[in-house]
C-alpha cells in the first residue's frame, strides 16, 4: 500500500520541551516527527468524544451552511438578471 502524501509544517518548542520530546522518541526508537504525529492523531481522535466540541462542530457546520445557501442564492439572483 502507498504511503500517502504528507505536508510539512513547522513547530516551535521552547529548549525543554524540545530535549523532552527527543528524549521520547529516543526512549521509543522512532523519530521526532512519529512522535509528533502520534500526538496530533491521538489529540484529533479525542475531539471525536468531546461533546463540547462535538457541539461547536455542529454550531460552525451550520454557520457554513447558512453562508452557502447565501453564496447560492446570489448566484442563483445573478443568473436570473443575464
Amino acid at each position: 500500500m502507498a504511503k500517502e502524501p504528507t505536508k510539512a509544517m513547522s513547530l516551535r518548542l521552547d529548549d525543554a520541551k524540545m530535549a523532552e520530546l527527543h528524549n521520547v522518541a529516543r526512549v521509543e526508537g522512532t523519530t521526532v516527527s512519529e512522535v509528533v504525529r502520534d500526538a496530533i492523531r491521538g489529540w484529533i481522535d479525542s475531539r471525536g468524544t468531546d461533546p463540547e466540541f462535538q457541539r461547536q462542530v455542529k454550531k460552525k457546520l451550520e454557520e457554513d451552511i447558512a453562508t452557502f445557501k447565501r453564496l447560492a442564492e446570489r448566484a442563483d439572483e445573478a443568473e436570473a438578471g443575464e
